[in-house]
């Protein structure tokens, strides 16, 4: 109300300057201003309303002086045209001959409306440009934004009317070259993307906000990879951040993460539309493997979709307990069971299955660190092979709907006993396939960015501790993909009923060495200068490249441009008895003849022997390029 009465005041000095103004005190002049004297108190009361009605009509009384914008600016405008327009007509239904001149109309309703607005954004004026007034504050961190768009105007008005975020805005970078020198939001455009570490030295700057939205993976690369001689943490904008009306940049603002350097946007699986899987609330699912990273992103979708009853399995009760009492406490309402059981032990794992009677199975446990595999041939069989074996078959058994087995691209032309072994899991499973009535299908993966054991936490913790940061090879190169994509690929494959093998259209590589130095320089580091980066040499059984399809598998069609649908090669005849000879081996803890068991069930296996306690000083691998 205080404003509001404070603009009809002004509006009253408005009035009598707007006269004074008007009228230059001429014999002629005085004659007519004396006719106004008269009624000017009548003119004023008149003025006051109709001010009155039309700035609460358009709520101008319910003002935010911090988050006033372009559009609260029209609002005045609108307010003081109908305002005024309000004035003549009262004037004239009141006064008829004696309305005031329309000099005197458009004098008051310019001081008016300078008076409103001035007033109203004043103080975020103030608060904008105190840095430039008073200086930055102590400890503001100095700040260049990449992208002077819209989405860079928002937010360099958003971090100015946050006081608890201490940023020092310096400039903006962009490659539009039209702009450099132009002025944004009272900072200047400083030049393009590429002079970013000249303008990190020059203006001492500590932080880059990348504000461009959907930015290229490989433009972001590049950013990173511009060769900065000085500490700078980088932070990015999501792109929706400048359509949404209650923004927090504080909450918005995230540090820039190894997913989004992926050569291809994030694929994305939406559980709202029309192809996604709803689930029956009265069926169950069962996820071996759940503790791990893909089973539990598996369970967390599966819920998610609406999965009534979860089964989850896995040697790891730590994790599994964890696992269950969080989902518990988003989903209470659901059936959520947790079973300690490993795939390889047949009385148990078949209890399992017997007790629950699942209907869908998801099949993400293995043994899958490659060097420690060539050591330990036999446990990479027993998991890989044998318990995937175990877990089919029992599928099968409890007439199971679908049964998804979770592969991965070194069992590809493997060079290594896990690879070996995940392809020849492959083959069990797609022959359970022509056996059973119960669907069975592979789906194959690249790396998956952030999963236990992938490279990105070894980087990070590297980083971390103040390097240095270990590279097999400089010319290493690997697919990624994020978690929450390797999952939504198994969704669609189990419930999409694509076909016995998928594969993830996953873009181009990335080489590992550019990996790590994007890793350094994100966490603010300069690498080879604050982190050392070594090379170690490829381990036993790891390739320089990974390939998605082997030599005899053919792409049959390509699924909302995300899915492979693959054809194979049959399973070898006589598998059965191949394998029983595998399983004696095993149990003989026969390395040698495990391996060359896995030579001639795997054709395309190229590797070499390395037994038990095998170490770095053994022959390196075949490289497959």
């Amino acid at each position: 109300m205080t404003i509001l009465l404070l603009d009809v005041a002004f509006a009253a000095v408005s009035l009598w300057a707007a006269f004074e103004l008007r009228f230059d005190r001429g014999p002629a002049d005085i004659t007519e201003l004396e006719k106004f004297q008269g009624i000017f108190t009548g003119l004023l009361l008149t003025l006051a309303v109709s001010r009155l009605v039309a700035n609460v009509y358009f709520s101008l009384h319910r003002w935010s002086f911090k988050f006033s914008s372009l559009r609260d600016g029209a609002r005045i405008v609108m307010a003081s045209i109908v305002g005024s327009v309000g004035f003549v007509a009262l004037s004239y239904f009141f006064f008829r001959d004696d309305t005031p001149p329309r000099g005197v109309v458009a004098l008051e309703f310019l001081l008016t409306t300078a008076w409103m607005a001035s007033v109203r954004f004043a103080p975020r004026l103030l608060w904008m440009y105190r840095a430039d007034l008073l200086g930055p504050r102590r400890g503001a961190v100095r700040t260049l934004v990449a992208g002077a768009g819209a989405s860079g105007e928002t937010l360099l008005r958003d971090l100015s009317r946050s006081p608890e975020l201490s940023y020092h805005v310096v400039g903006f970078v962009d490659d539009d070259r039209a702009r450099w020198g132009h002025i944004v939001g009272g900072k200047p455009i400083l030049g393009g993307l590429g002079d970013l570490p000249r303008l990190v030295k020059t203006h001492r700057v500590e932080q880059v906000i990348i504000a461009i939205p959907r930015l290229a993976a490989s433009r972001l690369r590049e950013i990173l990879s511009l060769g900065f001689s000085r500490q700078v943490r980088f932070k990015i904008l999501p792109s929706s951040y400048g359509a949404l009306d209650d923004r927090d940049p504080a909450l918005a603002l995230q540090d820039v993460s190894p997913e989004d350097l992926l050569a291809r946007a994030e694929l994305t699986f939406d559980h709202d539309e029309k192809t996604a899987p709803k689930l029956d609330p009265t069926r169950s699912q069962l996820v071996a493997g759940a503790a791990g990273s893909i089973g539990s992103e598996v369970c967390a979708q599966l819920l998610e979709l609406g999965c009534g009853r979860l089964v989850m399995v896995d040697t790891d009760e730590n994790g599994l307990y964890t696992l269950k009492r969080r989902f518990e406490r988003i989903y209470p309402e659901r059936d959520i069971l947790a079973e300690v059981a490993d795939i390889r032990d047949l009385p148990r794992i078949r209890s399992v299955f017997n007790h629950h009677r699942p209907s869908d199975v998801f099949h993400a446990a293995a043994r899958k660190h490659v060097p420690l595999m060539e050591a330990a041939p036999g446990e990479a069989v027993k998991t890989n092979v044998f318990g995937t074996e175990q877990l089919a078959r029992l599928a099968s058994a409890v007439g199971a709907e679908r049964f998804v087995y979770m592969s991965t691209d070194k069992a590809v032309r493997a060079t290594s006993v896990m690879g070996a072994t995940k392809r020849l899991g492959e083959m069990v499973v797609r022959r359970m396939d022509e056996e059973t009535t119960t669907r069975f299908s592979v789906v194959r993966f690249g790396n998956v960015l952030g999963s236990a054991g992938s490279v990105v936490p070894l980087f990070r913790e590297q980083i971390a501790g103040g390097g240095p940061v270990t590279v097999t090879h400089p010319d290493i190169q690997r697919y990624f993909m994020t978690i929450s994509e390797a999952v939504g690929l198994v969704l669609r494959a189990a419930y999409g009923d694509h076909g016995g093998l998928c594969v993830l259209e996953m873009g181009e590589p990335i080489r590992i060495l550019d990996l790590a130095r994007l890793m350094i320089t994100m966490a603010g580091l300069v690498p080879d200068v604050d982190i050392d980066i070594t090379f170690t040499g490829l381990r036993p059984g790891e390739k320089l490249f990974e390939e998605l399809l082997a030599d005899d598998e053919e792409v049959l069609r390509l699924v909302d441009r995300k899915i492979r649908v693959v054809s194979g090669a049959d399973p070898p005849e006589g598998l059965d008895a191949q394998l029983e000879l595998l399983r004696q081996a095993v149990a003989a803890e026969d390395a040698e003849s495990t391996i060359s068991l896995l030579h001639e069930l795997v054709p395309d296996f190229h590797s070499f022997f390395s037994g038990p306690g095998s170490d770095s000083t053994h022959p390196q691998p075949t490289v497959v390029m």
